[in-house]
């Protein structure tokens, strides 16, 4: 399958997004009435420190952020600075040391800011939280870092589609040739190869297989394991490629292995395409949470349930509003209206009540002033591969 030619190599997001982001910033910290803000991400992971340097995390990253000075982008390792150097976007790279807090408190002691409050994001470790919290008053900007990442810019869009060619390539690449005998490990080799040598990043690649006519799992896999496909297996997968940290498309399919789909398979897809048809048809902007859970109604009303978010915000992170369905509610549906910009991601994933069975069908949708437009080119339905 080739749902279309991808796009240019993605270089990383403009000097003009960046000081987008950074003025957003600093509107939130003025409005908390703060001068000084870090911060926080570890282990590949802390959307706030890429979200505003490009740096894409490492072992630990801290950036300290201040209205009107440049920003310093501290590293936990030595032998990582010069790569940081090299991606961060008007940073002031530096070696972490041993004690990260306290070469922070440091830094803000020589920008005068002993006894003054400051800002956080990210989930600082305890005692890092209580180095920085002395003689000072720490304020949580995390779910204010979350809302300024729910609309989108047009560049962070385009972004967002080259991620989704290079996840529908990944999918492509997946199925372009027969996978009886393979097993998840070799499978995962495919999906991987396909996007890394085009330039994208490792987001996830959730990968399952189970026997139509004795199935025992109802969700991919988070991790491959040395399984082999059978003629008559379901294969489910849920992908992501990304262009940069936390910029990455999300597909999710079904695909019969060198067999029809059994009848419960079926009729099991068919619920979860008329459930995606449902929600996909209310996203624009003014509707509340609660209409998409109730356009997917129609699983439970066929008697089945899911085992997955119904939708959940994605692109620069995993993203409000998170919502279950009806007979899965995993929280409260949260009080948020859709506006155009957002980005969802719309998996009606649907189950039997055993959970011995299941299907994906999904993918990232943006929302516009005309309703829900695809960033994918890839095909929707039950697939088949040899």
């Amino acid at each position: 399958m080739n749902p279309g030619a991808l796009p240019p190599r993605f270089d990383g997001f403009s000097g003009q997004e960046v000081a987008r982001r950074r003025r957003a910033l600093e509107d939130v910290m003025q409005a908390e009435g703060l001068e000084h803000v870090v911060l926080y991400g570890a282990n590949r992971s802390g959307s706030a420190v890429s979200w505003l340097t490009q740096w894409p995390v490492t072992r630990e990253a801290h950036v300290l952020v201040t209205r009107g000075e440049q920003d310093v982008l501290l590293v936990s390792f030595y032998n990582h600075v010069p790569e940081a150097r090299r991606r961060a976007t008007d940073a002031d790279v530096r070696f972490a040391g041993d004690d990260p807090a306290a070469g922070l408190v440091e830094l803000l002691r020589h920008r005068g800011a002993e006894g003054r409050p400051l800002g956080f994001v990210g989930s600082l470790p305890w005692d890092q939280h209580a180095t920085l919290a002395e003689g000072r008053r720490l304020v949580d900007l995390n779910r204010a870092h979350t809302r300024l990442r729910m609309r989108k810019s047009d560049e962070e869009v385009r972004a967002l589609r080259h991620a989704a060619a290079l996840t529908d390539a990944a999918a492509s690449a997946l199925l372009g040739t027969p996978m009886v005998g393979c097993t998840e490990h070799e499978l995962t080799a495919r999906i991987e190869q396909a996007y890394v040598s085009r330039g994208g990043m490792h987001h996830i690649h959730y990968v399952g297989v189970t026997p139509m006519g004795a199935p025992d799992r109802s969700v991919p896999a988070q991790w491959p394991s040395a399984r082999q496909v059978a003629r008559g297996d379901l294969l489910t997968f849920e992908l992501s490629a990304a262009v940069a940290p936390e910029y990455s498309g999300q597909l999710l399919r079904s695909v019969t292995v060198a067999a029809e789909p059994t009848a419960q398979v079926q009729r099991l897809h068919e619920v979860a395409e008329a459930a995606l048809d449902a929600v996909a048809a209310r996203l624009r902007p003014g509707v509340h949470a609660r209409e998409l859970v109730e356009a997917a109604g129609v699983i439970e009303d066929a008697g089945f349930t899911t085992v997955d978010d119904l939708v959940h915000g994605f692109g620069g992170g995993y993203l409000p509003p998170v919502i279950g369905s009806r007979s899965r509610a995993i929280r409260p549906t949260p009080d948020v209206t859709l506006q155009a910009g957002m980005t969802l991601v719309v998996q009606p994933n649907v189950a039997t009540p055993d959970g011995r069975l299941g299907v994906q069908t999904g993918e990232l949708l943006l929302v516009t002033e005309d309703g829900a437009e695809r960033l994918h080119g890839f095909p929707r339905g039950l697939m088949r591969a040899a």
